[in-house]
Formats: structure tokens, C-alpha cells, sequence
């Protein structure tokens, strides 16, 4: 299975092991806790997991001081190794978040700063993307941590980084999957120019929260449109909710529409992933201030078994809709047209080759019959899935 054809357990490594804030030397083995979610990560229906940052950084792992070492705060280099062998051997992928337009300040080379920070962020220093010794100490990282087992890579903050510098610095292993955060900005044309597999369909995300917020099903239907026009010529890497953003719970205001949400996510063509604690329906409001991430980015237990009970619901939730991706793998590719649409009720036929999915949506609060054959009527505030050929 190539990494394309995953389906992602997003983890915040630094955050999820209760790990603290800021640097220390002395090694904690906090990574082998991780080993006690990835059977509960198979369970949930997916195949792979992807690591927020591991490597050695002086906060929250995005202000690296050196990608060869693991964070202390989090281990040693047989900790994961030993992380990486008990994946693979349950059949999970492994992707790891690849911090190289920016570093501390504290990073080793300062002769590779370029001229900025990231985004106002003082600690945070942009790294100089023209100089070649810094292309080929990015390859030198990736190689490294791809030769000990590591799958695929998610580039942060590649919108600030030259398209191109991609194609100048990463090994070109085919088995290896790269996608880049992307926000804004035509998708298309960085993955054309940059050589990447993928990047984030962020502007997806926001239709999908905006269009249930707002009834407003015509904002949802012009945001497929441009996604299938991304899928002619790469398969974009698709989520409602990730590390950087309020969380789904949370940012829906209606909660009876959780599973309209869900269900869109998993019937579109894309590379989704479920970002840890959502499938819990975990709630948290990211505020644009120091520490603003914390709500996002909690500790979890030791063990599944120590979960609430009253995310069962939403976990089992998640379950149906994976099983229905995972039954249906030809969804990675498949494009998707209106067949009926209002502000409060929609239709989508996903397809593919011979084989369809028909999703009809309503969030009214009134029953919906939807002018399309054989289809049932759907309650107020539900969806229905039919699949067949």
C-alpha cells in the first residue's frame, strides 16, 4: 500500500505525552507511550499514523535546534526506532512533520538564517531556501529518518517556502509520499512546480465547518468543484480538523451536524486524516495569543482504556465512515457532483469507474425528500449514505 492510500491518525507527540514546555537534556521515554494507542489507532479503521514534530526543539517542536536527534523531552533514537518497528508490524504507515523553513533561534548553523523570521515570530528565524547548503541538509534529514523506516512527510509551513526548493532537496524515493501545508493559493500549480505529492486542502476544511454553520450547502458545492479540478492533477491531503486548528466539536455550532462533517470527509476524493481526539469529540478553541495551541494540544492517558465513556458515540461514528472508506479505496480518487442542492439540503454522488456513493445531507429542521430515485426521506438534521455500483 502506498502512503496515498492511507488514512491518518494525526498525533501531536510533544502535547499528547504531557510533555513540558520547554527543552531539557536529560532523556524522558515518554515515545513508548505512544505504542499503547496503535492498536487502539487500527481499531478506529486507520492505517497509518502521522507525527507532529519529534526532533529536538527548544518549545512546542516547531522551533527545531537539531533534526537529527530525538527531543529529549520525548525519548532516544531506540525509542523510535522501537516505535517505528511495532507500527510496521500491525501494518501502520508512519509519517513524521518535517520543520524546515524555519528554526530556533538557538539552531546551529546561523549562517543558513535568511532574512526574516516566520510570520512575526521572533524565536522562529526563516531559513535561507537559496543557499545549497541548506537543500541538501533537508535531503540529509529526510534520508536519514527514511532509511530508519519512516513512510511519508508532511512539510510544514511549505507556503513559505519557494516551490522549487522541494525539487532541489528531497530524495526522490518514490515509496515515499511528501505532502506540504498549504493554506492559501493555487494548489495545482506549487504541486506542479514544487514535485510534491500532495498538500492540505485547506480551503475544503472551511467549506465543510462554514457551509453547516452558515446553511449554506452553495458554499460546499462551489469548494467540490474546485476539488475535483485538484484531482486531475494530484490527490489532495484532506481533514476537518488538524494540530493548528479549533477543533471540529467545538467549531461546529450545531453539534447534531458532527456527522454531516464526517460523512463529507470520508465519501470525497482525498488523503484524509482524523486528528487525535477529534474521533473522541474533544473540544478545544485555538486563540491567537502565547500558549494558544495548549486547548488543541492536550495530554492523553496512558492507555485507550482510560478514556471518557462519553466519546464512545462519536468514536463509533468514526469507525462506520473509515469502514466505509476502507471498503471502498477507489474514494482516494473519485470525483464528486451536485445531483440536488439548497441552502439546506444536498446531494453528492461520489464516483468512480462503475462504482458510486450517493451521500444526501439535510440540515433543516424538517424532513427532506430528495427528488432522486429510490432515495429515502432523511430527518431533520441527518444524513443518509447509499452505496452500489
Amino acid at each position: 500500500m502506498r502512503p496515498d492510500h492511507a488514512i491518518w491518525w494525526q498525533i501531536y507527540p510533544l502535547g499528547f505525552t504531557g510533555a513540558e514546555a520547554t527543552a531539557r537534556q536529560a532523556v524522558v521515554h515518554r515515545l513508548p507511550q505512544l505504542e499503547n494507542w496503535l492498536g487502539y489507532a487500527i481499531d478506529l479503521g486507520c492505517n497509518g499514523i502521522l507525527l507532529g514534530p519529534v526532533f529536538a526543539s527548544e518549545t512546542h517542536g516547531y522551533d527545531t535546534v537539531d533534526h537529527f536527534r530525538i527531543d529529549p523531552r520525548l525519548g532516544d533514537d531506540t525509542d523510535f526506532d522501537h516505535l517505528i518497528a511495532q507500527a510496521h508490524a500491525r501494518g501502520l504507515r508512519v509519517a513524521l512533520d518535517g520543520v524546515f523553513n524555519h528554526v530556533a533561534r538557538s539552531f546551529a548553523h546561523p549562517e543558513w538564517f535568511g532574512a526574516g523570521t516566520f510570520e512575526g515570530h521572533e524565536h522562529l528565524v526563516a531559513l535561507d531556501h537559496s543557499n545549497p547548503e541548506v537543500a541538501q541538509y533537508v535531503g540529509d534529514v529526510v534520508q536519514f529518518w527514511t532509511d530508519r523506516g519512516v513512510d511519508a512527510w508532511r512539510l510544514d509551513a511549505a507556503y513559505a517556502v519557494p516551490p522549487e526548493f522541494w525539487r532541489e532537496a528531497l530524495p526522490r524515493d518514490r515509496d515515499t509520499w511528501y505532502f506540504g501545508e498549504v493554506i492559501h493559493g493555487d494548489y495545482a500549480a506549487y504541486v506542479a512546480k514544487s514535485g510534491l505529492d500532495s498538500v492540505t486542502q485547506y480551503e475544503l476544511w472551511k467549506a465543510i465547518w462554514s457551509s453547516l454553520n452558515d446553511r449554506n450547502f452553495y458554499e460546499l458545492s462551489y469548494a467540490l468543484g474546485r476539488h475535483n479540478a485538484l484531482l486531475d492533477t494530484f490527490v489532495p491531503q484532506t481533514f476537518v480538523g488538524n494540530h493548528d486548528v479549533t477543533r471540529l466539536a467545538t467549531r461546529l455550532e450545531d453539534e447534531r451536524h458532527l456527522g454531516h462533517a464526517l460523512a463529507i470527509l470520508f465519501t470525497v476524493g482525498g488523503v484524509p486524516s482524523v486528528y487525535s481526539g477529534d474521533e473522541q469529540g474533544f473540544r478545544g478553541l485555538k486563540e491567537d495569543r502565547a500558549g494558544g495551541d495548549d486547548a488543541i494540544r492536550p495530554a492523553f492517558p496512558e492507555s485507550p482504556g482510560e478514556l471518557a465513556p462519553y466519546g464512545r458515540p462519536t468514536y463509533r461514528l468514526h469507525q462506520e465512515l473509515i469502514g466505509v472508506r476502507r471498503r471502498h479505496p477507489w474514494l482516494t480518487r473519485a470525483r464528486t457532483t451536485v445531483e440536488h442542492l439548497t441552502n439546506e439540503s444536498l446531494a453528492l454522488r461520489s464516483t468512480h469507474g462503475e462504482e458510486s456513493v450517493l451521500l444526501l445531507l439535510n440540515i433543516s429542521d424538517q424532513e427532506q425528500r430528495f427528488p432522486l430515485a429510490d432515495t429515502p426521506p432523511v430527518p431533520a438534521h441527518s444524513w443518509e449514505l447509499l452505496t452500489g455500483p
